[in-house]
């Protein structure tokens, strides 16, 4: 972002300095007075976003700023599919009211001036994130609008975000056959040709992330952590790690103290990485965490709730308890191995 709002400020101040006639230190200072200024209509777009959001009872957790675009990080997904249109075309309604009144204080001053050329650059820069952000595919508002309507037809929001997330697929490829249209008619210069590129590229990811989150989502309602919890078989504190290995063979390795109670989980990555040769001489207290550090979550959480839980709470492993009894632990690979069989399978 640094380096792109460096170069915006160089490329936009030599502009205006040769089209106003400034000095170069005058040019470069309103060359930066527009990073700022267009910094000012994305926190604007995003806060549409944000509000609209609040104002139906959804938390924003925060707001990330880019000098193209920004994000909006929401504590849940819309309860409904109008919330759904109602909070993704909050963003661009907002830069089509600041580009029209851009284009409207265009029109009110005196041309050739600096308040008229930073009044016109505004109104052609949110015009645009307005229209371009309103294209139907994800991540673009627009697709995410395109999402609420598959919603509300289908009752199915997960096929909404795959159908919105193919769509952006298609618009990063027109995208980028209107940049190469451009260019061989000569319309677009290098800089612009190497921008629209990566805007065609950035949307590609994006729409491919979508529809892959749809598909695991789908799979939400498989997490069944009764059945996915490894069983935890304890050893006494001392164990040799070679010991422990052999008994405990593909179930979760405890440590229990001298009363019987477990204390400690073996680190898998850390037991790994120990010699085959030296297991025997390595107790499995040096390869393992105390239970006081891991996160625990009850075994009766659904899906959605055992994702929001690891998210919330980075981990490789998590206890799954009952009550006060530990009976079992949640492996971070496992899971994965669930929401996305054929990636593994793939790896």
């Amino acid at each position: 972002m640094l380096l792109l709002a460096l170069l915006v400020t160089v490329l936009y101040g030599e502009f205006v300095r040769d089209r106003l006639d400034l000095s170069q230190l005058a040019g470069y200072a309103v060359g930066f007075g527009f990073v700022v200024c267009l910094l000012g209509s994305v926190l604007l777009h995003e806060l549409g976003h944000a509000l609209t959001a609040r104002r139906y009872g959804i938390g924003v957790r925060g707001i990330t700023l880019e000098l193209l675009g920004g994000y909006t990080e929401m504590d849940r997904d819309a309860p409904s599919p109008k919330v759904d249109l109602l909070v993704s075309l909050a963003g661009p309604a907002v830069s089509l009211v600041l580009g029209v009144g851009a284009a409207v204080a265009t029109a009110a001053l005196p041309e050739r001036t600096l308040p008229h050329q930073l009044a016109f650059q505004l109104a052609v820069s949110n015009i645009v994130v307005a229209i371009f952000n309103s294209l139907p595919g994800l991540p673009l508002d627009g697709g995410r609008a395109l999402r609420a309507g598959v919603w509300a037809v289908s009752r199915d929001r997960h096929l909404g975000t795959e159908v919105a997330g193919w769509v952006g697929r298609a618009v990063a490829i027109g995208t980028a056959l209107v940049v190469a249209l451009l260019t061989a008619t000569g319309l677009l210069s290098p800089f612009g040709l190497a921008f629209m590129l990566l805007v065609a590229f950035t949307l590609w990811q994006g729409a491919g992330q979508s529809i892959r989150a749809a598909r695991i989502s789908r799979r939400f309602p498989l997490i069944d952590l009764a059945r996915l919890a490894r069983p935890v078989f304890a050893v006494p504190t001392g164990t040799p790690l070679a010991e422990a290995q052999r008994r405990g063979a593909d179930a979760s390795l405890g440590v229990s103290d001298a009363a019987g109670r477990l204390v400690a989980l073996v680190d898998r990555a850390a037991a790994a990485a120990v010699p085959v040769e030296r297991r025997p001489w390595v107790a499995v207290d040096s390869v393992s965490r105390g239970i006081d550090g891991i996160y625990a979550m009850p075994v009766d959480l659904d899906g959605e709730q055992v994702i929001k839980t690891v998210q919330a709470h980075p981990g490789a492993q998590y206890l799954v308890t009952s009550g006060e009894d530990v009976v079992g632990v949640l492996h971070v690979a496992d899971l994965a191995q669930l929401l996305e069989p054929k990636r593994k399978m793939n790896e």
